[in-house]
């Protein structure tokens, strides 16, 4: 009867020290699911290589000289204005809307820039100095004068232009130099445009699309940054944080609306972290989109039902933006470094849908898709 009890009880402490090393266990790996919040996480990015920008210099290529179909967002005043996109805008009439010509201008700069050996590079540079012609830029320049033109294009095209302006800025290139000069006298209006809007400009707007203010500042301040013009990069300063300092619970999960192609949320951030110092830019992100601090924080991508619709299809757009957004909040920022798995999530989603004949976002995403990969390089 004792060796019974004996062996009983020798089972159970065994039976017992088994359960609870199993249970250790499960707690353990239990925990390894989720990273804890004082853990760097290390992220490769994302980045352009030379195969991408072929296949991405492919869309401005053949749209930057292509008048038709255009939208023209045009007010016309008379019979005077009822002229062709090329009479009115002889250096951006293709791709669809100026903006998008601007922008697709940039793309073919940024990337010849970036990769000397791109496909058609000789090709590309004669055909943006045969459009960035001082004589083309001087019509261009007097559009704007036009009695319904002074806000024409407000802010996103602008933010766009001086885009383009500051990669020529940057491009040690005889083209380049060349391209610089003659797009000087637009670059000048529209810095002076910025200056004398902005002061003006008492609300934030804060939309997904086009007049979204802190897209504009974001660009705007780029530029300003980068060739020193303190009085547009003070004033930036100065409306950034009269619009955005004071903000808090920024209302990310209200986002994204159906026909957004930026972020509201992320592109507060943005402009904030560029003005902002960084102990201070940590305080106010810390209280305006608190969970990002979360390692496992998710934040699904922006869902495209149909790239042949030209509205619809704005939402790879926003997986993009998203991408350069958060790409700049991480930069300097170690304890951010787990929103990379975002911004790969983002971009790996929308960029192998951008090249087709029937996708209907080819005459604007290709910029999207290189500033995002281009995004990365200040990690």
């Amino acid at each position: 009867m004792t060796i019974k009890l004996y062996i009983m009880k020798s089972f159970f402490i065994t039976f017992s020290l088994l359960l609870l090393v199993s249970c250790s266990q499960t707690k353990k790996s239990s925990s390894e699911d989720k990273v804890t919040e004082n853990t760097v996480v290390e992220i490769e990015s994302l980045s352009l290589n030379i195969e991408q920008a072929n296949k991405l210099a492919s869309l401005p290529i053949h749209c930057i000289n292509v008048e038709y179909p255009n939208k023209l967002n045009q007010t016309i005043g008379g019979t005077k204005d009822l002229q062709s996109p090329k009479e009115l805008h002889p250096a951006f009439y293709g791709c669809f809307d100026w903006h998008s010509s601007v922008h697709g201008h940039w793309s073919l700069v940024s990337l010849v820039k970036q990769f000397p050996s791109l496909e058609n590079a000789e090709t590309i540079k004669q055909q943006l100095l045969q459009n960035i012609s001082k004589e083309n830029i001087e019509k261009e320049v007097q559009y704007f004068y036009g009695k319904y033109n002074k806000s024409y294009e407000r802010t996103y095209g602008w933010a766009w232009l001086l885009k383009l302006a500051e990669e020529l800025y940057t491009w040690n290139d005889p083209v380049a130099k060349e391209l610089e000069k003659n797009l000087q006298p637009l670059t000048n209006l529209i810095v002076q445009k910025y200056i004398e809007f902005l002061p003006k400009l008492r609300y934030p707007i804060r939309v997904g699309e086009h007049t979204n203010t802190a897209f504009g500042l974001t660009f705007a301040w780029d530029y300003a940054n980068t060739v020193n013009n303190n009085e547009l990069k003070l004033l930036i300063e100065t409306r950034a944080k009269a619009f955005y300092l004071k903000d808090q619970n920024c209302p990310l999960s209200w986002e994204p609306s159906g026909f957004d192609f930026l972020s509201p949320c992320l592109q507060e951030a943005a402009i904030m972290k560029r003005v902002l110092p960084k102990e201070l830019f940590n305080d106010w992100f810390s209280k305006f989109l608190p969970q990002l601090k979360d390692p496992n924080f998710e934040f699904p991508v922006g869902e495209v039902s149909d790239r042949k619709d030209g509205k619809l299809v704005h939402l790879d757009g926003v997986n993009f933006s998203r991408a350069w957004a958060l790409n700049k909040i991480i930069e300097g920022l170690p304890e951010y470094n787990h929103l990379k798995r975002l911004v790969n999530q983002h971009i790996e989603y929308s960029l192998p849908n951008l090249v087709g004949d029937s996708y209907e976002g080819g005459h604007w995403l290709g910029s999207f898709a290189i500033y995002a990969l281009n995004s990365a390089k200040h990690d």
